[in-house]
């Protein structure tokens, strides 16, 4: 079961709505839909999606700026299809170098290619793959930073686990509106 709602900064203080994201496909589509929730352009407007205390996300809207994310668990979001949206942007291969990282770690060039181990732990298929571009890790995701302004330093955010949002709706001043729309 997912919560999601918008809840945008106003001159007089944070208005919510709670949101349907049957139409949502993309972080782009996200974004484009929190900007239409803004009163005036330019507002700031946070997206909040949560998946029954398995994961939350938060989207940041400024205006026109690129939309800003995190996520609490990226592993339990990639698996869902709301969180996919939000962790597939963040772990997107558009880094070149990516790739050749992963070429690296794939032929293990450091002298050992030769089927030499070079330690025998056993377990180098999940090593190899644990930073690779697109696999999710298990834990925080994103722009930890995302809420500072606000109230909600990175350290709080990377240390929230039960009723999360509610947690940044109170620290934020938009407690009692996050609760009319939950």
């Amino acid at each position: 079961m997912y919560f999601a709602a918008l809840l945008a900064r106003t001159e007089d203080g944070w208005e919510a709505s709670d949101t349907e994201l049957d139409d949502v496909e993309t972080l782009a589509d996200l974004a484009d839909l929190a900007r239409e929730a803004a009163a005036d352009e330019g507002e700031t407007v946070l997206v909040f999606i949560e998946q029954e205390d398995a994961w939350f996300g938060v989207v940041r809207v400024d205006g026109e700026d690129d939309p800003r994310v995190y996520v609490s668990h990226a592993a339990a979001a990639a698996r869902s299809s709301y969180g996919e949206i939000l962790t597939s942007e963040l772990l997107g291969d558009d880094d070149p170098d990516s790739e050749l990282d992963e070429l690296d770690k794939l032929a293990d060039l450091d002298g050992t290619e030769d089927g030499e181990p070079e330690h025998a732990t056993g377990g180098d298929e999940d090593d190899a793959s644990a930073g690779s571009a697109g696999i999710a890790p298990a834990g925080p995701l994103g722009d930890g930073r995302i809420l500072a302004d606000l109230g909600m330093s990175e350290r709080t955010l990377l240390g929230l686990t039960d009723d999360a949002l509610g947690e940044i709706a109170d620290a934020i001043g938009a407690s009692e509106i996050l609760e009319a729309v939950r």
